[in-house]
């Protein structure tokens, strides 16, 4: 007799099946689309944990039942990145066709981490990466891999930096006296993180001063000039495209001319700004970065990829390939004299799913250039914000974008002493968040807390970001009145 269960999973192979799960992605971008609704929810931890606070299920529901849990329990209090509202955090709602993508990716399978267990996906990883490669300006010697995102990439690159100044480390450690890394300061938390992970120790982590929120070259030649009369080993100088805080751009052609001239391996995390490189118009801001040994990029941001789909390039595939020098024999099959296809050599993950097949269709159905336009579309519009920030008075920008990020802050009418401002902006974003007219998020920049915007949903317009100002306005007369 058979199982009902194998019975079961058999019938939920059937389309019928999968349009429960379809339909529910079809009514989000639908319900999202006109901007009505709250952004996210006004419930706390605790309230929703209630909702999910039942016993292990030991029998299974229809899928109709679970699909009807997931629109009412889950989806309704979730966060609607799709809505045009959504101006938050550096997630976005991702292009449709890579949505669509998602199920194909699961039901294959496969995974990219050796070439006989995924022969197509593998060959176009191998594919993409090179048309990547080629935007950077590099060479056929260049090569790298998909990662999680730009934390693990910025941490894998300078994990081959460390190989490159302590060849030994992977069996002798990197001994008392390490190498330091320098970055930034508004450097992602990221390179702080990959020193304590890498046996360097976070002291090892020299932090540049900026100048509007870039690295300040003068500075990093002076430190680089310190280091050595120190004795002090450079490990490799950290530069930054996209900064989270603000969106900035460090001058790439003067730090990458003054780590040429030094002999130090330069990494940019790129997470954020890589994407310029698609743009016809802002790629300049990128000018020099083919100087760089390493590159964190991340399409699931200024590419609008779903998460998880980052990227490490590197100039020199084989500083990659020596940083995990590891013999696998019931895995990785080398070929003599034919090239080498496993990518899990080039990577911490093993079990790794297909992403690029995400990326790849992308490109297939939109370009580069069409990926290329939507970013130009997310900056311009950034940018009609901070002309309508700097045309009022109860408004200040911190910065001009550079890309989709800005800054700024309320100040109201009157005479308000700093800390009651720095109060009201605090307090502001939390209230206008809860009131469901919109999501944002804070930072703080020199000190004082700050509103902060990333604008990535290519359904914001000019009139959304306009009732972003009237919300917040708004929402902190009623702050003050209390």
């Amino acid at each position: 007799m058979t199982d009902p269960i194998l019975e079961t999973l058999e019938s939920d192979t059937q389309a019928a099946s999968g349009a429960e799960v379809v339909a529910l992605v079809a009514e989000y971008f639908d319900s999202t689309r006109d901007g009505t609704g709250a952004v996210s929810t006004e419930l706390t931890p605790e309230q929703l944990a209630v909702r999910f606070d039942e016993p292990l299920p030991r029998g299974g529901q229809s899928l109709r039942h679970v699909a009807q849990r997931l629109r009412t329990d889950v989806m309704a209090d979730a966060n609607r990145l799709y809505h045009p509202m959504y101006m938050g955090h550096q997630v976005a709602p991702p292009l449709p066709a890579a949505v669509w993508t998602e199920p194909l990716i699961s039901v294959m399978n496969q995974s990219v981490a050796v070439w006989e267990m995924s022969p197509t996906a593998t060959v176009i990883e191998h594919r993409v990466i090179r048309w990547m490669t080629d935007l950077v300006g590099w060479d056929e010697a260049s090569g790298g891999t998909l990662t999680s995102g730009g934390t693990e990439a910025t941490f894998t690159a300078l994990l081959a930096a460390r190989n490159a100044i302590i060849p030994d480390a992977w069996t002798d450690g990197v001994g008392a006296n390490p190498p330091v890394v320098l970055c930034g300061e508004h450097a992602h938390y990221a390179v702080s993180r990959a020193l304590g992970e890498l046996g360097l120790g976070v002291r090892s982590l020299v932090t540049i001063p900026s100048r509007e929120f870039r690295m300040d070259p003068d500075a990093l030649e002076r430190a680089l000039v310190d280091a050595r009369a120190s004795g002090k080993a450079v490990m490799a100088v950290v530069a930054t495209v996209g900064s989270t805080a603000t969106g900035s751009f460090d001058d790439l052609s003067a730090i990458g001319a003054i780590c040429d001239a030094h002999g130090v391996w330069l990494h940019v995390d790129g997470a954020h700004g890589a994407s310029a490189l698609l743009s016809e118009s802002r790629a300049a801001a990128l000018h020099g970065l083919e100087r760089a040994r390493s590159l964190a990029w991340d399409p699931h941001k200024g590419m609008l990829l779903p998460i998880a789909t980052g990227m490490l390039l590197m100039r020199d595939d084989r500083d990659l390939q020596r940083a995990f020098a590891q013999r696998a024999p019931y895995l990785f099959h080398e070929r003599v004299g034919a090239r080498a296809w496993d990518l899990g050599k080039e990577s911490f993950q093993c079990s790794r799913r297909a992403d690029v097949l995400k990326l790849w269709v992308v490109l297939q159905r939109y370009g580069a250039d069409g990926i290329g336009r939507v970013y130009d579309h997310l900056c311009d519009v950034t940018r009609d914000l901070y002309d309508a920030i700097t045309s009022r008075s109860d408004f200040e920008a911190l910065h001009a974008p550079e890309s989709n990020i800005l800054c700024f802050r309320y100040l109201g009418g009157g005479n308000r002493d700093s800390d009651f401002i720095d109060a009201l902006n605090r307090n502001l974003r939390a209230a206008y968040n809860r009131s469901g007219k919109g999501w944002i998020t804070l930072t703080v920049l020199e000190g004082r807390p700050v509103l902060r915007v990333t604008l990535m949903n290519h359904r914001t317009r000019t009139h959304h970001t306009r009732a972003l100002l009237d919300g917040l306005a708004a929402e902190a007369a009623k702050l003050i009145s209390e």
